[in-house]
């Protein structure tokens, strides 16, 4: 993300984008729809998605395809997400382990996605796997289909965080596993990016969730600019946003599928950009200082998620923007471009 921004690019083989392409509505028409995204993916997102459905509704050739795709992202160095959206028992779930993210898991990726509405107990151990192999989770908490926010902002009644919504209660599990850690945490939530108008419904703040959040829902499914705004207005370089069928209808040539890769990822950027400000620019109060002895704030326990501002790695002089005005900033390694012949922009 630091080097990339904050684009991930949807691997999705609908059926009619296969046939739009030109392939076989079977598993080698989506094999060869995922290699063309990854090469237009490559250098130009910080990740991709896989929607393992999208796989494994052709049987054991789908999976043996999407393990293909995968192997292919490993060796072109492209971060990758399975979204499998799985959530069960404690020892039905524990296969995925072996299946995505142990060294030698058939289909091995950085991270997948979790559903918690067994309990998020239920992901504990699975959650360990990951983090032991070095591997990451996405858990729904806020999610960009309609219906999910009434089972999402329903009140717990008992159990962890009683009176506070289902949704509140997963972000501050997942949060649980973030604290201590330097920088952004490797469990992260999945926020979609057209709920702003449920945001106080939910009970759940962005801004101090110090792991990644993946958000789905630009660009086809009606978000905007406006809505990354709202949403993660006061984030802190964290958020991930998932762009699919906005860039795979462009195919199938690799060509145009980069530039309209490339035109998002400037867009996506800039308006996180911006949500960041935002906050900035209310003046928002500093974190509380008061610290006990062994250097923690005893004000933060693990019930209060902490206001966290991961590190960002210095970039190289982009000695090639001279002489324009370059002004660096902190998160995603943004450069803001003031140039008199054109509107400011991010890049």
């Amino acid at each position: 993300m630091d080097l990339y921004g904050p684009l991930c690019v949807g691997i999705d083989p609908h059926c009619k984008l296969l046939a739009k392409w030109g392939y076989n509505v079977d598993a080698q028409g989506a094999e060869l729809f995922a290699m063309r995204m990854l090469q237009a993916a490559q250098g130009r997102a910080a990740a991709v998605k896989f929607q393992m459905p999208m796989f494994e509704r052709y049987g054991s050739k789908g999976f043996a395809a999407l393990e293909r795709a995968l192997f292919a992202a490993r060796q072109m160095g492209v971060i990758t997400i399975v979204d499998c959206l799985r959530g069960g028992l404690p020892t039905t779930v524990s296969a995925l382990a072996d299946a995505y993210l142990k060294p030698d898991a058939p289909m091995l990726a950085d991270a997948i996605t979790l559903l918690p509405y067994y309990g998020f107990r239920s992901l504990t151990n699975l959650v360990g796997d990951a983090l032991e192999n070095g591997r990451g989770v996405f858990i729904a908490s806020v999610t960009s289909n309609t219906e999910g926010i009434s089972l999402q902002s329903a009140i717990r009644q008992r159990g962890d965080f009683p009176g506070q919504t289902v949704a509140y209660g997963v972000a501050h599990a997942a949060q649980n596993f973030n604290d201590g850690v330097e920088g952004m945490g490797s469990v992260g939530l999945i926020i979609g990016a057209t709920i702003g108008q449920w945001m106080k419904t939910s009970g759940v703040d962005p801004s101090v969730f110090t792991g990644p959040i993946l958000s789905p829902g630009y660009g086809w499914q009606g978000a905007e600019a406006k809505d990354l705004k709202t949403v993660f207005k006061g984030t802190k370089g964290n958020v991930l946003v998932t762009v699919s069928r906005s860039i795979s209808s462009k195919g199938p040539e690799i060509s145009d599928l980069a530039m309209v890769t490339e035109s998002i990822a400037l867009d996506v950027r800039q308006a996180l950009y911006e949500a960041m400000e935002e906050n900035d620019k209310e003046g928002v109060p500093e974190p509380p200082t008061h610290m006990d002895d062994s250097g923690h704030d005893p004000a933060l326990s693990a019930a209060n998620l902490a206001d966290g501002h991961p590190p960002v790695s210095a970039p190289s002089t982009p000695h090639q923007l001279h002489p324009q005005q370059v002004t660096q900033h902190q998160s995603y390694n943004r450069f803001l471009i003031s140039d008199p012949d054109q509107r400011s922009r991010i890049v």
